[in-house]
């Protein structure tokens, strides 16, 4: 590994623990604001930082540029709340490791390889042991980050529409602002108790982890880039065993580890064509506009 290609993965190490370290400090704002209210915030906070980088003219947009992009602000208003709704239940390691099922399902999508149905086997077993469902489980905090994967997902396949009709990130910028706007009445009804927490988060997982990956896909092979995405689960399971006091038993890191594993298999095996769609759906979503 050259100088370049090792500052990027240190860059990229740091951009997934400026991540994970800014929703756990998030969720020290839900007694005081509540998961929607931590997610307003965070939502503006990625407008702020997407709409000055894209500049879209709006009054511009056709039909065929708005529709995917309305979709999209609807997708990125459900994921947040859903996967901060989720961490507030079951754990920041937990839900973040569910959310990237969705992801991962992209990436196996259509496959018929062995190596992707073993990748398929191996996820299902790890949601199995994360989970180990009985009588105890809270099974509405499980389906809400099985939610959070499904909006991933959406968000993958209605950026590359979107992507293909209008240039840049003019796209995730609108549909960023456009979701903060539907958060507005939240916003409004916002106690300042907890607001510094929000705001700290939406700059350690929005702001720092953007501008980290846009420097990184500069030096680090997208191939490497999507293997190294595979460690935020591993480091949400750390930031809230240190941040937020929970400790996960052996069964769930056993999982997490199956569910990383599966993912950066995945990764490594899907088609060039294929890994930059994954890629950048994972950058933009993953980072500046939604977090987790």
């Amino acid at each position: 590994m050259n100088a370049r290609t090792t500052a990027g993965v240190a860059t990229m190490l740091g951009s997934a623990a400026s991540n994970q370290i800014g929703a756990a400090v998030g969720a020290h704002a839900f007694p005081f604001i509540g998961p929607a209210g931590v997610v307003a915030v965070r939502q503006v906070v990625a407008a702020a930082v997407l709409l000055p980088l894209a500049r879209p003219d709006v009054r511009r947009f056709t039909w065929p540029q708005w529709w995917p992009t309305l979709l999209l602000a609807v997708v990125f208003a459900t994921m947040n709340l859903s996967l901060y709704t989720a961490i507030d239940r079951i754990g920041l390691g937990l839900a973040v490791t569910l959310e990237f099922l969705g992801p991962l399902a992209v990436a196996l999508a259509g496959s018929r390889t062995r190596l992707d149905l073993l990748c398929a086997v191996i996820a299902c077993l790890g949601v199995y042991v994360l989970v180990l469902p009985g009588s105890s489980s809270d099974f509405l905090g499980i389906g809400l980050g099985l939610l959070a994967a499904t909006c991933w997902a959406a968000y993958i396949v209605l950026n590359r529409v979107a992507g293909a009709r209008l240039p840049g990130l003019q796209a995730p910028a609108v549909a960023t602002s456009i979701s903060a706007v539907l958060y507005l009445p939240v916003l409004l009804t916002l106690h300042h108790g907890g607001l510094g927490y929000a705001l700290i988060a939406g700059l350690l997982s929005s702001a720092v982890p953007y501008a980290a990956d846009l420097i990184v896909l500069r030096f680090v092979p997208p191939r490497l880039f999507g293997v190294f995405m595979s460690v935020h689960p591993v480091f949400a399971a750390l930031a809230g065993v240190a941040l937020l006091g929970q400790v996960l038993h052996v069964h769930h890191w056993a999982g997490i580890a199956l569910v990383v594993m599966a993912n950066a298999l995945a990764v490594r095996s899907s088609r060039p064509r294929d890994e930059r769609t994954i890629d950048a759906g994972r950058t933009l979503e993953g980072r500046a506009i939604a977090g987790g």
